[in-house]
């Protein structure tokens, strides 16, 4: 059930009126959220609700035997095994379509496993109530059904943000019984802005040339293939922040703020800022859980050495093939150059001058742009035919139009627009009247339907 179908949207108000109507009787309204994440789940698959309560329940006795287990080879084990059982739901879910694939087989016998939802943001999130608790930064919940509840909630499944369960658990015991007419204008411009995002831009932007582009390169001229990459840029943007909002702004509903995933990303003067910036929630986790628990970090070489691996691991969970590994290794790279960096300019002051900032704006916005076309084309054969395209400087744009360009540039100024007066135009939609709330987003239904011909296309990172 994706996140942009009139089913969603049915079933968050279903779920928001049983919520509410029983949040004065606190098991009943986590009961509620129960019955909502695994309908969810089983929206795509009846499988999940095998799967899922399975896992999380080994999770749940785990997290209380870390708390009453002292020795540290009793607890290393059981996180190990939290960690094990974890990141076997991404390979079952992600990786042994691939596997078996490529594995030698009798003629007269074949494997087959192919779930259509993959797990990777449900362990994430799962691995930070584990982990949190041995490292004594989160206490087990005392609640099971609450547990249950918390690691699959619904609106963080398809691509996060991923959320420590442990303030989810805190956010579901909160004993606020309604909720405040501001946040429910902030959850609603949220989601508003989020579909606008995806139909709006996102999905015009694709539909329009980055699809036909990256497919077929060498029937477009050179000019189209870098018009297409500045534009892949924004639309992926676009899609996977329209995602989050949307995300947001139902959590938001139910009463609970989730983590922010994305801040002018665009902006980042540096590789480092750029991951500070872009897929926050995803990028903290693996620094947190994967890049410091590399050894050698007081050594003066293994840090770069571990950024570039830990990118190179977050480039193939993104799947087994060679172009999500080149991105990967080109952005582990650019962080390693960023700490080099830093470290340079740690011994002198850093130039006051604001163009300075610019340039590195600049140039840091235009090594994205070339990481995304790896990211982004089919193959490796698919990206050096794109790049070829754009190196032979034919710079001719037969197939754009001036719509397509209006759109692209709404995009990119939008992205620029001073966070001060993003924040004034939510403050003035949550406190409006709902009838003019109302009459905003009826208007923003009219829009889409005209802009759209057909429904919207997956979100992007919902594959991963």
């Amino acid at each position: 059930m994706s996140v942009t179908t009139p089913d969603y949207f049915l079933f968050l108000a279903t779920i928001f009126l049983a919520y509410w109507a029983t949040r004065r009787w606190r098991l009943a309204s986590i009961g509620v959220i129960l019955f909502a994440d695994y309908f969810f789940y089983a929206k795509w698959d009846l499988i999940y609700l095998a799967i899922i309560p399975l896992a999380a329940t080994c999770d749940f006795f785990i997290g209380q035997a870390l708390e009453d287990f002292e020795k540290p080879k009793a607890r290393r084990a059981l996180v190990t095994t939290s960690i094990v059982l974890n990141i076997a739901l991404i390979v079952s879910s992600r990786y042994v379509p691939f596997l078996t694939s490529i594995a030698p087989t009798r003629h007269d016998w074949h494997f087959s496993w192919v779930l259509p939802l993959g797990l990777s943001f449900y362990a994430f999130q799962a691995m930070t109530y584990t982990i949190d608790i041995y490292r004594k930064l989160a206490k087990p919940s005392s609640s099971y059904l609450t547990y249950l509840a918390a690691v699959s909630f619904f609106p963080t499944t398809l691509a996060g943000p991923i959320t420590p369960v442990h303030r989810l658990i805190a956010a579901l015991d909160n004993i606020r019984v309604t909720l405040g007419s501001k946040d429910g204008g902030r959850a609603l411009f949220l989601i508003s802005m989020g579909l606008a995002k995806k139909f709006l831009i996102a999905d015009y932007l694709a539909e329009n040339l980055i699809n036909r582009v990256f497919d077929l390169p060498k029937l477009y001229s050179g000019g189209e293939a870098l018009l297409a990459a500045y534009a892949y840029t924004f639309q992926l943007y676009y899609d996977f922040s329209g995602y989050t909002d949307i995300v947001l702004g139902s959590a938001l509903l139910l009463g609970i703020q989730l983590p922010v995933n994305f801040n002018k990303p665009y902006l980042s003067a540096n590789v480092a800022e750029f991951w500070r910036r872009w897929h926050i929630s995803l990028s903290n986790w693996l620094r947190d859980n994967l890049y410091f628990s590399l050894p050698g970090q007081r050594s003066k070489w293994r840090p770069y050495l571990n950024l570039i691996v830990t990118m190179g691991v977050g480039g193939l969970w993104h799947g087994p093939n060679w172009t999500f590994l080149i991105w990967g290794l080109l952005h582990g790279f650019g962080l390693a150059v960023a700490r080099g960096f830093e470290a340079y300019r740690g011994r002198r002051k850093p130039s006051p001058n604001p163009w300075f900032r610019t340039l590195r704006i600049v140039g840091t916005f235009h090594f994205v742009v070339f990481a995304w076309i790896f990211f982004r084309a089919p193959s490796l054969r698919g990206a050096f035919d794109f790049l070829g395209q754009i190196g032979t400087f034919n710079m001719s744009f037969p197939n754009v139009t001036f719509a397509y360009l209006l759109v692209l540039g709404v995009g990119v100024a939008a992205h620029y627009v001073p966070a001060g007066w993003y924040k004034r135009s939510v403050d003035i939609f949550s406190t409006a009247h709902p009838l003019v709330q109302g009459a905003a987003m009826a208007l923003l239904v009219v829009a889409i339907r005209y802009v759209v011909g057909t429904g919207a296309a997956p979100f992007i990172y919902s594959k991963f």
